[in-house]
Formats: C-alpha cells, structure tokens, sequence
C-alpha cells in the first residue's frame, strides 16, 4: 500500500490530493472528538480545523519550493503567529474559530495516527529491543517530571499557593 504522504521534493497533483484528504480526515475526527469531548459546536471546530489545515498545505508548500532548507513545521509556525498576530486583519477571525479547538482533541487524532504508523513497522521497533522500551519510557518520565517541576516553579514564583 502507497503511503498516503508523498514525501517526494516536487509537490504533484496527487500529493496535494493526498494531504487534503489525510487533512480532511483528521479534521472531521478532531471536531467530532471536539464536539464529544469538550462540547464546543461542531461547526465552528470544522472553521478551525480548516483554518489550521489551510495553513499547514501553505506551510508544506513552502517547504518544498522555496530554496532554503528549512522545515515545514517553521512555516506553519510563523504562518500561523502572523495570521493570528493582533492588529492583522485575519486575527480576529482565525482566533475566534481555532480557539474553539482543544489540544487534546487534535493531540488524541495525531497520537492515534502515529500508532497506525508504528503498527506498520512494528518489526523494525522489535529489533531495537527492549532497551529502546527502558529508553522511551524514561524519556517519557522524565518530560513528564520536568514539565512539572517547572509547572510548579512558575505557580509558586506568580504567586499561586503549592498544594
């Protein structure tokens, strides 16, 4: 089975084909999760997720045909503090449709898609053995901890009483 991601240089036709319904996908499960979840209305999490996923085709795009060797993700990023910046004309709009979006609705979809994606090579993650499952999850731990240990930093240096 093809993947569904062309990871080619040039962007064809097809390829674009592809990252819209891959985009269209996550985008319906996310609102959907969303709306059962959160209870945000459905349509206004769709506007968000098209808003997200528009700017993440602009930011794929860019990668591949602009000559500098920068990543995708860095695109995405500066498109979307720019349309959301105060004072663009875009800013109030993208904030009010893409603010409706929880993360753990889209973080749900995307770790659900990266299993997918292990299963398919689950013989390649056996090989690395079980020093790689001790890594991870240390790795895991300790992102964990850290975050909460700087969490509690920053609660008790603004003021807010430890429990």
């Amino acid at each position: 089975m093809p993947d569904l991601i062309d990871s080619s240089e040039n962007v064809s036709v097809h390829g674009i084909f592809n990252w819209i319904l891959l985009l269209f996908i996550f985008s319906v499960i996310t609102a959907v999760g969303n709306f059962l979840g959160y209870h945000h209305p459905i349509e206004g999490s769709l506007i968000g997720m098209a808003i997200l996923s528009f700017i993440t085709l602009i930011g794929v795009w860019l990668e591949r045909y602009v000559p500098l060797d920068i990543s995708s993700i860095l695109y995405i990023s500066v498109i979307g503090i720019i349309v959301a910046f105060p004072g663009m004309p875009t800013s109030e709009f993208v904030l009010k449709y893409v603010s409706q979006i929880e993360l753990l609705a889209i973080v749900t979809v995307f770790l659900a898609y990266v299993g997918i994606g292990m299963g398919k090579s689950w013989d390649e993650f056996k090989a690395l053995g079980w020093r790689a499952i001790v890594i991870t999850v240390l790795v895991i731990a300790a992102t964990y901890y850290g975050a909460a240990i700087v969490a509690h930093i920053v609660l008790v240096l603004t003021g807010v009483p430890a429990v």
